[in-house]
């Protein structure tokens, strides 16, 4: 009996299953791919896309294009409730899509409920696209005033956002101050290397570093911290950590502590063995994961194998996280910083580097014309 396979997002994850939906169509399945838009950006870019570094073009895949080119259906739409027992999702525009096997790549949005917003401008560093909307905003704004922009956040997204917001002033003859401001300390889960060497290159950067505050509220262009200080704040970008999407929860889904699917070494849901997931959206049973990408993309040819068996039978795969991964962070100078394991180092050659694993990443599934796009 031939089955409806639904693939929810266009994320890392499932760029794989997406390459490859002839071999679940030429089976007889029916395929659709439902996301909340035609493109799916590569956050690895996304800091070089908002300094300037990146065209949108060069970090986009065309989620839409790849699956009618390959014989599946699109929906751009977001999904918004799931119905496990009549496997039913419920999209935003009331549609409904019934499925026989499903998989979620949805990616993770950003923590905030503990600040109080109102008024000003403010860009959570997720999704991806918000970063080229405060690009093209600060260029258009600030050109004949400086700009107070304010990071809140200092993990790898405070400090990759702020070093090329840096980049994007200076690279178009703007003038501002910039604010970060780390809960903990800069780069606090990493060695105190790592630590040091981004400090240094944010201060000669002329970059303010706050470090054992946070931000409290944002009221109309004025920045309240933990500490009770306050300041005049024209842009504020939310990198404070990020939090799976509740849908999971709200649809009555096993999830883990931090609210992403709960599922099996194989990516499949412990509570519904066809709802499968992969990316920042799941917690991985007994193996919590870090939110890193190399996870995702390591995950896609599982995914893809696992999908295949749900649909023509046969052994799902386990995923295996492997410990020892590599970090490179675009500190918006040339200059990368690069963590593995114990070795840290910084340069020129670690950015050259990261520069040729993310385009090299983008060539393999850049298949739809994306560089013809203006």
């Amino acid at each position: 009996m031939k089955k409806h396979l639904v693939l929810v997002g266009g994320g890392h994850a499932h760029l794989t299953a997406i390459m490859k939906l002839r071999d679940y169509i030429d089976k007889g399945h029916r395929v659709t791919l439902i996301s909340p838009s035609v493109y799916h950006y590569y956050s690895g870019m996304g800091p070089g896309m908002l300094s300037g570094l990146y065209e949108p073009a060069e970090i986009r895949f065309h989620v839409r294009k790849m699956a009618e080119a390959r014989g599946a259906s699109f929906m751009e739409d977001p999904v918004i409730r799931i119905d496990p027992a009549k496997r039913i999702l419920i999209l935003q525009s009331g549609t409904q899509v019934r499925y026989d096997v499903v998989s979620f790549n949805i990616g993770s949005g950003i923590r905030k409920d503990d600040i109080a917003l109102s008024g000003g401008d403010v860009f959570p560093v997720k999704p991806i696209e918000n970063l080229l909307r405060a690009r093209e905003y600060i260029l258009d704004v600030f050109k004949n005033r400086a700009a107070h922009i304010l990071v809140a956040g200092g993990g790898p997204a405070g400090l990759e956002i702020s070093a090329n917001v840096w980049r994007l002033i200076h690279e178009n003859g703007l003038t501002g101050r910039l604010t970060v401001l780390c809960g903990g300390r800069m780069l606090e889960r990493f060695p105190d290397t790592a630590r040091t060497i981004a400090l240094k290159s944010l201060r000669e950067q002329g970059i303010t570093v706050l470090e054992n505050v946070s931000l409290r509220s944002m009221k109309n262009g004025k920045a309240t911290f933990t500490d009770g200080k306050t300041i005049a704040c024209d842009v504020t970008f939310l990198a404070t950590g990020t939090k799976p999407p509740s849908i999971f929860h709200e649809s009555g889904l096993a999830t883990g502590q931090d609210g992403g699917l709960l599922v099996n070494a194989c990516l499949q849901s412990v509570s519904y063995p066809e709802i499968f997931g992969g990316g920042d959206c799941i917690s991985l049973r007994d193996h919590p994961l870090p939110k890193v990408g190399v996870h995702a993309v390591r995950e896609n040819s599982i995914l893809y194998h696992n999908l295949y068996a749900m649909l023509e039978g046969g052994e799902l795969m386990r995923y295996k996280p492997r410990k020892n991964y590599l970090l490179i962070f675009n500190l918006g100078n040339g200059r990368g910083l690069l963590w593995r394991q114990s070795f840290v180092t910084d340069g020129r050659a670690a950015f050259w580097l990261k520069n040729y694993i993310d385009r090299k990443f983008m060539r393999k599934y850049q298949v739809s014309g994306e560089l013809d796009e203006k």
